[in-house]
């Protein structure tokens, strides 16, 4: 991305303002460009303000400008339309964090701000999470400064990072801690009964619904409503919950008023949102709603330097005391991915001295590791003795059968729960389990509730 021409100041008007243009998908996805105050045309030709390689992107696709109250987006005859949250426009004034669509590429416009660095925190813990390696020591300096304030908060990352327990500690060193700390989670609610769910209803709103119920946010009023997987939220649900944040009122389902709540939102999910914005499956403007603070949990074999403090602590909590570990079983958990984060370490730990008679030793414990991801990332996973096409199939057909046989592990063999948890359809599901043999003894999706 270039910027070829400069600011002429005597054209700036007293309350215009310097903005960034950041590409958050696109061929140049992460780049970012200086928009001036006089505004800057975006497209594919060399000479525009803003050039994008997209190949759909027209010469000259449209033209942003900041101005008092946001910025004024403008097509400029595009052959594939300009898009805010799948709405194409022709000229709208759009608010900063709004995502624009040309072409392909997401554009998010952002004020021309330095980023504040925070330093890291000098805690060794945060709430009910601990671990002193840098990756964790920067997130609690982030979440120390998101618990003061009643702003959205987001959490990205993989299962079993500690999403929910990172929220629970926002809540518990944020102004609200004396309010409820209620958790939903959007991928666990039937898509027919999420609304009633989260916004609650009133007697007869529909078949089945015999008295009023109430919702997730009203349980949360006055403290923390922690929405779980936010990922999972229908797209059909997605502006009301938008308005609940920017007016902090919904209606109930069969209510004929709005109610006013006073909820603090924190959100999690493991997946890329920013993707599933491009892909249209979630708007733009609930994201950046959001994630006015956004905090990625590093996973486990991002911190393998916690990895001995939190053994040594899970064992504590199993009633095995042990201050030395020190040992091969040590340098097998240091050895090891990770797929499931601290969740799984936590599991390893409870099932090794569930297996042990008490007063073993860590060292002479059964440290069970699962089959997938038991090597250090740098380990090969495939070698020249076979053809590629086949040496590729075998490493496929593995990964498919040690990821699924974990997955059920995980679920309590619940085809239902174990779809959500890896984020596929219950029947592609079936069908992969039924590819790799390990259906038997199954509900079809069809029958499990």
């Amino acid at each position: 991305m270039d910027v070829h021409r400069s600011t002429n100041k005597m054209d700036v008007a007293p309350m215009a303002r310097t903005c960034r243009l950041r590409v958050i998908f696109g061929p140049q996805a992460g780049t970012e460009a200086h928009v001036p105050a006089t505004g800057a045309v975006v497209g594919a030709d060399p000479a525009a303000d803003v050039v994008l390689t997209d190949p759909s992107v027209s010469r000259r696709h449209c033209s942003v400008r900041p101005t008092a109250h946001g910025f004024e987006v403008a097509d400029l005859g595009s052959r594939n339309g300009t898009f805010l949250d799948n709405i194409s426009v022709t000229r709208a004034t759009v608010p900063s964090g709004a995502v624009i669509r040309a072409g392909s590429t997401l554009l998010q416009l952002v004020p021309a701000e330095e980023p504040m660095v925070i330093a890291p925190s000098e805690r060794t813990s945060f709430g009910a999470m601990f671990g002193k390696s840098l990756a964790m020591r920067r997130i609690y300096a982030l979440l120390e400064r998101a618990g003061q304030s009643s702003a959205p908060v987001l959490l990205i990352g993989e299962s079993g990072t500690g999403k929910e327990l990172a929220a629970r500690a926002v809540h518990e060193t944020s102004p609200r801690r004396g309010g409820p700390f209620v958790v939903f989670d959007c991928g666990a609610s039937s898509e027919s009964l999420i609304a009633s769910d989260l916004f609650g209803h009133v007697k007869g709103a529909f078949t089945g619904a015999q008295g009023d119920r109430t919702g997730a946010f009203e349980r949360a009023h006055g403290g923390t409503l922690f929405l779980d997987e936010i990922g999972d939220l229908p797209l059909a649900l997605q502006p009301k919950l938008l308005r609940l944040l920017e007016a902090g009122e919904a209606m109930p389902l069969g209510g004929k008023k709005h109610e006013k709540f006073d909820v603090r939102i924190v959100a999690a999910t493991h997946r890329d949102l920013a993707l599933e914005v491009s892909r249209g499956a979630f708007r733009g403007d609930l994201y950046y709603r959001l994630a006015v603070v956004e905090v990625h949990l590093p996973p486990l074999r991002q911190r393998l330097d916690d990895v001995e403090e939190l053994a040594r602590a899970f064992l504590l909590r199993e009633g095995a005391d042990e201050p030395q570990l020190k040992s091969p079983n040590l340098d097998r958990l240091l050895a090891y991915g990770w797929p499931g984060n601290v969740r799984e370490l936590r599991n390893v730990i409870a099932r090794a001295v569930a297996l042990s008679a008490p007063g073993t030793r860590f060292a002479q414990m059964p440290v069970l590791l699962a089959g997938a991801g038991a090597t250090r990332a740098d380990a090969p996973i495939a070698t020249a003795e076979l053809p590629y096409h086949d040496a590729k199939a075998e490493v496929l057909n593995r990964f498919e059968r040690d990821y699924l046989r974990d997955l059920l592990l995980r679920s309590g063999n619940n085809v239902s729960q174990a779809a959500r948890v890896a984020g596929v359809g219950r029947k592609l599901l079936y069908t992969m389990l039924s590819r790799t043999g390990l259906a038997a003894g199954l509900r079809a999706p069809e029958d499990d509730g």
